[in-house]
């Protein structure tokens, strides 16, 4: 409620600012639009010259990932996140170290482990396949 307030009485300054052309200068020179989560105080002002405009959003929201960025429907293909970085890191692998590759630096180090990553995944690929056996 009190973000309605703050933004109603910009709304009404802002109003008085084009409607007076001589009071111009009494419109505030900056304004300060942020998100306060659950029963956290929204700050004040500091002066005349500054609005602060703030939306309340609820406590379990605090620390997810805003719901634009996590809709499936604006991802690729509707892939997870950790799925999507894999996946990049996977496809830039050849040009880190450790990479058993001739391109990059220290490519020839990472045979061993490449063998490590194959190995790993045909035995979950065999794990899988012989659970669904009945």
């Amino acid at each position: 409620m009190g973000a309605r307030i703050r933004m109603t009485a910009w709304l009404v300054a802002a109003f008085a600012a084009q409607a007076a052309p001589g009071s111009a200068q009494d419109a505030p020179q900056r304004s300060s639009t942020l998100v306060v989560y659950g029963d956290d105080r929204c700050p004040q002002s500091s002066g005349n010259d500054d609005i602060v405009v703030c939306a309340r959003r609820p406590e379990n929201e605090r620390y997810r990932v805003p719901k634009p960025l996590r809709d499936k429907a604006r991802l690729p293909g509707g892939i997870a996140w950790g799925s999507q970085v894999a996946a990049m890191e996977e496809a830039t692998r050849f040009t880190r170290p450790d990479s058993c590759s001739v391109v990059g630096s220290g490519g020839q180090s990472g045979c061993f482990a490449q063998s490590l990553r194959q190995w790993r995944s045909d035995r979950n690929a065999a794990r899988a396949e012989a659970a669904q056996i009945p």
